[in-house]
C-alpha cells in the first residue's frame, strides 16, 4: 500500500499498528530506514512484521539478511505471533539469508569491502522481486572491521547501494554510548531514524519509541510507549490532538429515572465521557451498572473494565439490589474484562481497549476504577493514558463511564486520578458519606455538566433491594 503526503515524498505501510499514523503514512518508499536501540527492545521484530505486512497484504515480497539468527530461529521466534515465515518463504513473498560471520576468518586489508554481500543480496532481492528488506544487525556485519574509514567508506556505499536498487530497506543496529549508533555515521545517512528504548521503571517494564528525523515528511516527534504481544508491535499514538470529533444531540438515559431528572434534559448526551467519583462505599460501582444496564435495554453493546472486582463477584452484588447482569453476559450485550491493574503496565490497559474495541465494537465503556491505575504510573503518565483513552472514545462517539475513589470531596480535592480527569469529563458526579448522630447518609451531587443546566444542590439516596432510592421531593 502506497501513500504520498501531500506533494512530499511516497510512502509504505508499515503494518505495524500506530507506526504508520505518527510517520503520516509510514515508511518513504525506496530509502533506507535505520531503526536503533539496545538489546531486547524489539529492533528484530520491526523488520519482520514489516516484512510479513508487504508480503501478506500488500504484494511487496522481502528479503529478510540475518547476522546473527538462523532462518530456523527466526521462523520459531515469530510463530507465536502468527507469522509463517515458512509458509512465506515456499510462496516465494519471503526470502531469508543467514549470513555468518566471523572475526577470525576476515583478513582486513584496505581493499577491504562488501562486494561479497551485494551479489548474495541481489541474488535474493532479484530471484523474488522484492520490494522490502531487512539487514539485521549492522554491529555484526561490521564486527570484524577495526579501520574506522573503512567501515564508514562501506557503511555509506551500502546505503547507497541499497537506495539505488530501489527497495525500502530497514537497517537495525545497536545503540551507542554517545551517539544513536555505536558508529555513529548511519544516523546521518539514513533518511528516517526510529529510536527505541527499553527500560524498567519502578519494576514495571516499558518499550518507548521515537522518531528521530525523517527527510521529506512531517512526523510524531514524542516518545510513543509500543509494546509487542501475541500480536506483534503495536505503537500507542495521542489521538484527536486537532479535537475535532462530532458531537450528538441524542440524549440517553443515566439508567436510574430520578438520576435523569436532575439533569434538565432528562439525561446526559449521547457520546458524552461521566466521571462518578467518591470515597469508598459510596455507591460508585452501582451508578457504573445501572449505565451499563440502560445501554443493553437500549440494545447496544457494553464493554466493562473492573479493575477490583471478578465477574462472578460483580455479578452476585449487583443482584442483591436488584440488577441482573447475568443476563446481558449471556446475551453478548455486556463483555466484563476484569484484572488487577498490576497485572500489566498502563500502556497494555490502554492496547488491550484498543483492540476489544475493534474487536467488539461496544457503544458504551465503562472503567471502574481508574483510581487503580495510580499504582502503576505517577500522575502524569496516568493522566497522559486517560486522555489517550477518552480521545479514542470521543472519536468512536463512544459513551465512556469512569469512576474514580476519592479520599477527600468537594472542591479541594486533590486525588491524583480525579486531577488527571476531572476537566477532561463533560458530565462528573460527586457521592458523598456524611454522618449525623450516629447515621450514615449518602449523597449526590453534580460537579458538572456541560451543555445543559442541572440540580445544584445535594440529593440523599439509599441503598436498598430494589436499588438506589433518592428522595423525591428534592427532584426537579
Amino acid at each position: 500500500m502506497k501513500s504520498a503526503e501531500g506533494k512530499g515524498i511516497p510512502k509504505i505501510s508499515t503494518g505495524i499498528n500506530g507506526l504508520d499514523e505518527i510517520t503520516a503514512g509510514g515508511f518513504p518508499e525506496g530509502r533506507p530506514i535505520l531503526i536503533c536501540g539496545s538489546a531486547g527492545c524489539g529492533k528484530t521484530m520491526f523488520g519482520i512484521q514489516f516484512l510479513v505486512n508487504g508480503a501478506m497484504h500488500h504484494n511487496e515480497p522481502g528479503v529478510l539478511m540475518s547476522f546473527e539468527e538462523s532462518s530456523n530461529d527466526l521462523s520459531q521466534n515469530v510463530r507465536s505471533l502468527g507469522f509463517d515465515l515458512e509458509k512465506l518463504k515456499k510462496e516465494k513473498k519471503l526470502h531469508i539469508d543467514h549470513v555468518q560471520i566471523e572475526r577470525s576468518e576476515i583478513e582486513e586489508t584496505g581493499e577491504f569491502d562488501l562486494e561479497g554481500i551485494f551479489i548474495r543480496l541481489n541474488y535474493a532481492i532479484e530471484s523474488i522481486g522484492a520490494k522490502r528488506v531487512v539487514l539485521d544487525t549492522l554491529e555484526s556485519l561490521f564486527s570484524g572491521i577495526d579501520n574506522m574509514a573503512v567501515l564508514r567508506s562501506e557503511i555509506r556505499r551500502l546505503f547507497q547501494w541499497l537506495k539505488q536498487k530501489g527497495v525500502t530497506a530497514i537497517i537495525t543496529g545497536e545503540r551507542g554510548e554517545n551517539s544513536f549508533t555505536r558508529q555513529g555515521l548511519e544516523e546521518y545517512i539514513s533518511d528516517c531514524v526510529i529510536l527505541l528504548d527499553f527500560r524498567v521503571i519502578d519494576q514495571i517494564a516499558t518499550r518507548r519509541l521515537r522518531i528521530v528525523k525523517y527527510r521529506g515528511s512531517t512526523h510524531g516527534t514524542n516518545e510513543y510507549p509500543f509494546l509487542i504481544d501475541n500480536k506483534g508491535v503495536s505503537v500507542i499514538p495521542i489521538t484527536s490532538l486537532k479535537l475535532d470529533y462530532s458531537t450528538s444531540e441524542k440524549i440517553i438515559s443515566m439508567g436510574h429515572p430520578d438520576l435523569d431528572k436532575l439533569f434538565t434534559m432528562n439525561g446526559v448526551y449521547q457520546g458524552s465521557s461521566i466521571l462518578v467519583t467518591g470515597t469508598a462505599g459510596t455507591s460508585k460501582t452501582i451508578l457504573a451498572t445501572y449505565f451499563a444496564k440502560a445501554s443493553c435495554e437500549r440494545k447496544e453493546k457494553v464493554l466493562y473494565f473492573s479493575f477490583e472486582e471478578s465477574v462472578d463477584q460483580l455479578k452476585r452484588n449487583m443482584a442483591t439490589i436488584g440488577i441482573d447482569l447475568s443476563t446481558f453476559i449471556d446475551d453478548g450485550c455486556l463483555t466484563v474484562h476484569a484484572s488487577r491493574p498490576s497485572l500489566q503496565g498502563l500502556e497494555m490497559h490502554l492496547l488491550i481497549l484498543h483492540r476489544l474495541l475493534d474487536e467488539l465494537k461496544p457503544d458504551t465503556v465503562i472503567v471502574d476504577p481508574i483510581s487503580s491505575l495510580i499504582t502503576i504510573g505517577n500522575t502524569s503518565e496516568v493522566r497522559a493514558m486517560l486522555v489517550r483513552l477518552i480521545d479514542v472514545l470521543k472519536v468512536k462517539g463512544i459513551n465512556a463511564l469512569l469512576t474514580s475513589l476519592t479520599t477527600q470531596s468537594g472542591k479541594n480535592n486533590k486525588d491524583s486520578a480525579v486531577e488527571a480527569i476531572s476537566s477532561l469529563a463533560d458530565t462528573w458526579i460527586d457521592l458523598k458519606n456524611t454522618s449525623s448522630k450516629g447515621n450514615r447518609k449518602r449523597n449526590l451531587v453534580i460537579v458538572k455538566t456541560r451543555g445543559m443546566g442541572h440540580y445544584n444542590d445535594s440529593v440523599p439516596f439509599k441503598i436498598t433491594g430494589d436499588g438506589l432510592v433518592f428522595e423525591s421531593d428534592l427532584l426537579l
